[in-house]
């Protein structure tokens, strides 16, 4: 049951983009397409899985002052070595994502699952954490790319969905989709849906609002 949990966990009830907030700067800039999409979600689901495995395996032999210090290492390495295979199969898609693939290492989500997991649990329940965590990342990754290139440009994958009035069809498409902040109201809408139909995710105010002079005074 433990295990279950780990996993599926972080896909809905503890995702890591819309309860935990992080790795929102690559929801804005990869999701363009679903193709890009899917790219970075599986280089992103590789690094967090084989990153969190490595650290697990070596956790207790890691000095405790340098501890960060031997995670980055070992994650800016796997993404490295991710970025050169993705150039190698994928050269047209490795353009188009540009620097972000690079920008995993500083991704808070990698580095957070291997300080706040990988370092206290053996390799078996880390690489599912891992892989929770990566499920949960790219579910969100994908639902943003389907929506904003659909109504950005009318396709899936590339392939023609929608008719453009350029190509004697009907569909407008919506340049705005096409632009980060389209992912802000995508990824704003998302959370909304989530907290509506799960309330427990609605963080507590912190503070007590005041009653009115007259209400105290009733």
């Amino acid at each position: 049951m433990k295990a279950l949990r780990t996993l599926y966990g972080p896909i809905i009830d503890n995702n890591p983009v819309t309860l935990q907030i992080l790795g929102i700067c690559s929801a804005l800039a990869v999701t363009t397409s679903l193709s890009t999409a899917l790219i970075m979600s599986v280089a992103l689901t590789v690094v967090l899985m084989a990153g969190s495995l490595t650290i697990s395996l070596i956790r207790h032999h890691i000095p405790t002052s340098i501890r960060l210090i031997v995670q980055i290492t070992i994650i800016a390495s796997l993404v490295i070595v991710t970025d050169q295979l993705i150039q190698a199969f994928a050269f047209e898609l490795s353009q188009r994502l540009s620097i972000f693939v690079g920008l995993i290492v500083t991704n808070c989500l990698v580095l957070s699952r291997a300080e706040a997991f990988a370092m206290h649990n053996p390799p078996g329940i880390s690489a599912l954490d891992a892989l929770g965590n990566g499920l949960g990342y790219s579910l969100i990754l994908m639902i943003v790319g389907f929506v904003r290139e659909l109504l950005g440009a009318g396709t899936l994958f590339g392939q023609t969905v929608f008719l453009s009035v350029h190509d004697g069809g009907w569909f407008v498409p919506l340049n705005l989709m096409l632009l980060a902040p389209s992912a802000f109201f995508i990824l704003g809408l998302l959370i909304w849906v989530i907290r509506t139909i799960r309330p427990a995710q609605v963080e507590q105010t912190d503070f007590v609002l005041e009653p009115e002079i007259g209400e105290k005074t009733k």
